[in-house]
Parts: structure tokens; C-alpha cells; sequence
């Protein structure tokens, strides 16, 4: 019996999944399988959602954000091939080309792989601005983003002990989540932080939500600069940052983070000549399949919104590893597909020991609207549990609905605890297509520390399906 080999280019959520469910599924099977996993750095199944805690001192090491280690895959059968660059791909010869890094000498030396069946596993690249690079293409110094444990330890290097920040200056450059949770992590530093972003904060909720965030984020000190963007940065001879804004703004830092957002890094698959969509990223079928022998699962993919139909771009951990178990179960025969998303998703902000959680899930009003829909939508006020219970605190969710249909569209939450519930309560109302009535209607837990007898949500949906 011959030998099947299958490379996985990247070595994170969704490859390792992709390589896992293979093996189990050939297994399973009875066939005979090989994986290779080739990533190009030495890290592998960590959690880049924790890099911001363990910048901010809330996590104690980098070890507590990995899954599993490369000695933890290689045991459970992945050959995993640490330090690996894929330089290209020949679909033709059946086979890629590499750069090999001693992780000793640091000198690399080029080498080829063959395969049977690739997957693409690469994730997504940070955005970074040209104003950030010097001459030579370079980060300029105490500027980087936070995508990779390399960005942590950076920060961590340059940063030094938590006592070291008094009066350091920084800057956060983005207000999605990622520049929220970096600018919770300066905060918790000691430092003088200003966060700037080119429309508002949170600019993907409707614009209530997002100024009920700008409101905690300055009283918390943070300097907020909307509706701005950096042009140009100067690099002082002392190390500080000089930059300038579009509207004429200069802001001094000693550090800048870089939030801006991520693109698919999709360039191997490209220059073979591999289909990618409008946003950059590989458009698979429900397969997760490109084509040519060649599969692609996580923040390199485009994915589809189940609430339009139509492609979107939409980074997550939790797509990435769903989309990976696809491909291995499809690689060997198997019959799955991937659902499709909604955005889902969950931060919180830290200030003065207490939290405002920030949720949201479906569409905006806006994207709604540009969507096709009539939406109508309506923020409710409530608390997190019953008032005479310690645990209470204050909530806000705006719901949004079809205006003709009834149709549930979107919710969004900033408050207290507990949001992580509601929010996954809304989103699987989203995911069965229900009404604003059905969720005002469903049976959800009720105990005082918890909820009200009227669950925050349903009384959100349910005062909006009065309106309607």
C-alpha cells in the first residue's frame, strides 16, 4: 500500500486541527496516511487572543497561552517541522519549496517537500501602515502589533518589569478589539495611553454601543482620538515616536501598538495561481477545498455569512479550528462542510477592577441595511441578575430585527457580566433563523445571581417586538 503524504503549511488552530482529525480520521478508515506540518516560526497551538493579558502582566508566562507543545503533536504522529518557511508552491511537480532556519545558528538552507494532498493552514497577517517602517522597510523602533508570541516577547523585552512603565507614553493605534485589549494591557501597566482610530470605537456596533465604550474607556484615562488616522511618525533622538495626524494632530509616544486589523496572508497560494475572493482570502467551497489537490482552513479563508449569503472576512479562533476538523475529515474521504459564521464575538475592558464586556453577533443596523434589510433595532437597558443580588450589574443590548419580517438580524451588548451567555443566546437564535418573537419566547436558566425572571435578552427582544 502506498503511502499518502499530506503537508500542512501552518502550524496553529486551523492546521493542527486539520492534521489531527486526518490521522483519526484515516485511522478510522484504515488508510494510510503521512502528515507533515511545516511552520516557519518555533511556536505552535498558542492562544493569540491571551497576548494582551500577557502583556498586561495578567497572565504570568507564555507558556500558559499554548495548547499543546511541538513534542505533543510529534507523540500523537504530526511530523511537525519547526522553523520552516514555505517559499512556493509547484502544483505541477507536486511539491513545495522551502527555507529551512537552524534555530541555533540562525542560517537556513533551502530544501523541497513533496505531497500528495497540501493544506493550507496561514493565517492572517497584521496590518501594518507604511508610516510605521523606516527607509529600509523596518519597523521603527517600540512600534509592533500583537499577532504572534514573537509581538509578545518584544513587548515584553521592551516594556520590562510592570513598576518600569510609570510615566511611559503610549499608544495604541486601532479601536476594534484588539486596540481596546492593548490598551487595557498599558493601563494595567501604569501607562499614559491614547488610543486613536480612524472612526469610532467599536465602530462595528451601531453608534449608542460604541459611545457608551468611549465613555468608559475616558474615564478610565485613556486619551481617545476619533475620526483621525496617523500620517507620518518621526523618530526622535531620545526614542520617542513623533506622529502627525491628517488632521494636523501631533502625538508624542514611547510605545505604539499597532490594532489595525489583520489581512489573509494568501501570497504562497496566489503566485500558484490558487482562486482567492474579494477580500484577499481563500474562497473554498463548504468543503474547504480550492481545488488542484489543495485544501485551506482558517484566517487565510474568506468565509460565508449565514445572515447575507455572502462572503465576508471574518478572523476567529473558533471558525479557524472548525474549518481545520473539515479538511481532515474531507481529506480522507470524509463528507463535511463548514457552516458558514456569524462574527461572533466577545472582549472586556478593565478599569478600576471592574469590567465592561463588549459583545456582538449578526449584523450591525447599518450592515443590515446595506444588506438588503429594513432593520429596526432598540437598546434595552437592564441588569445582570436581580437587583438585591451582589452580583447585579448594568446592561445594555440592542437588538435588530427585519422591520417586515420580523426576523432576528444582530445584537450587540456592552455592560457587565455575563455577557458571554447572552450574547451565544442571541447567536443561536441568529443561527436557527428565528424571529424577535422567538427569542423573546425562548425557555432560557433563571436564578437570581444569574438573571431577572424576565432574562435581560428576552426583555430586549420582547420590548422590540412590541415596537414592531
Amino acid at each position: 500500500m502506498t503511502t499518502e503524504r499530506i503537508v500542512v503549511i501552518g502550524a496553529d488552530a486551523a492546521g493542527m486541527s486539520a492534521a489531527h482529525q486526518a490521522l483519526r480520521s484515516a485511522r478510522t478508515a484504515g488508510r494510510d496516511i503521512e502528515v507533515i506540518a511545516l511552520e516557519r516560526t518555533q511556536d505552535t497551538s498558542y492562544s493569540a487572543c491571551g497576548i494582551p493579558y500577557l502583556v498586561a502582566g495578567l497572565v504570568e508566562s507564555e507558556d500558559e497561552l499554548s495548547a499543546r507543545s511541538p513534542e505533543q503533536h510529534r507523540a500523537m504522529g504530526v511530523d511537525l517541522r519547526m522553523g520552516v518557511t514555505a517559499e512556493r508552491i509547484d502544483l505541477t511537480a507536486r511539491q513545495v519549496d522551502v527555507s529551512i532556519s537552524d534555530a541555533l545558528t540562525g542560517e537556513s538552507h533551502p530544501d523541497s517537500i513533496g505531497f500528495d494532498t497540501l493544506v493550507l493552514a496561514t493565517g492572517a497577517q497584521p496590518i501594518i501602515p507604511d508610516w510605521a517602517r523606516d527607509a529600509d522597510g523596518e519597523l521603527l523602533p517600540g512600534v509592533q502589533a500583537a499577532k504572534t508570541l514573537d509581538d509578545a516577547r518584544y513587548w515584553l523585552d521592551l516594556l520590562g518589569p510592570t513598576a518600569a512603565d510609570e510615566g511611559r507614553r503610549g499608544l495604541v493605534v486601532g479601536g476594534g478589539y484588539i486596540g481596546i485589549e492593548m490598551a487595557e494591557a498599558l493601563l494595567e501597566r501604569g501607562c499614559a495611553t491614547t488610543l486613536i482610530t480612524r472612526s469610532a470605537v467599536m465602530g462595528s456596533l451601531d453608534p449608542e454601543m460604541s459611545d457608551r465604550i468611549a465613555g468608559t474607556l475616558r474615564g478610565a484615562g485613556v486619551e481617545l482620538v476619533t475620526g483621525d488616522i496617523i500620517v507620518s511618525a518621526e523618530l526622535l533622538t531620545d526614542g520617542t515616536k513623533r506622529l502627525t495626524t491628517r488632521d494636523g494632530r501631533t502625538l508624542d509616544a514611547d510605545v505604539v501598538m499597532l490594532g489595525l486589523g489583520v489581512r489573509p496572508a494568501t501570497t504562497l497560494g496566489v503566485e500558484a495561481g490558487l482562486p482567492v475572493g474579494e477580500f484577499g482570502g481563500y474562497r473554498t467551497d463548504d468543503h474547504q477545498y480550492l481545488g488542484h489537490g489543495v485544501w485551506a482552513a482558517g484566517d487565510c479563508c474568506e468565509v460565508t455569512d449565514r445572515m447575507t449569503g455572502r462572503s465576508a472576512f471574518l478572523p476567529l479562533g473558533t471558525h479557524a479550528n472548525k474549518q481545520g476538523r473539515v479538511c481532515g475529515y474531507n481529506i480522507v474521504g470524509g463528507n463535511e462542510r463548514f457552516a458558514g459564521a456569524l462574527g461572533t464575538a466577545i472582549t472586556r475592558f478593565r478599569a478600576g477592577g471592574a469590567y465592561l464586556e463588549i459583545a456582538r453577533t449578526g449584523l450591525s443596523t447599518r450592515h443590515s441595511a446595506a444588506a438588503g434589510f429594513d432593520p429596526v433595532s432598540l437598546i434595552t437597558d437592564s441588569s445582570t441578575a436581580s437587583g438585591y443580588m451582589n452580583e447585579s450589574s448594568p446592561i445594555a443590548i440592542d437588538i435588530i430585527a427585519d422591520r417586515a419580517t420580523r426576523r432576528l438580524l444582530g445584537g450587540q451588548i456592552v455592560g457587565g457580566r455575563a455577557s458571554g451567555k447572552r450574547i451565544d443566546t442571541i447567536a443561536a437564535a441568529l443561527w436557527g433563523a428565528m424571529s424577535v418573537d422567538d427569542l423573546a419566547e425562548m425557555d432560557l436558566a433563571y436564578a437570581p445571581p444569574f438573571a431577572t425572571v424576565w432574562e435581560a435578552v428576552q426583555l430586549a427582544a420582547r420590548r422590540l417586538a412590541e415596537r414592531l
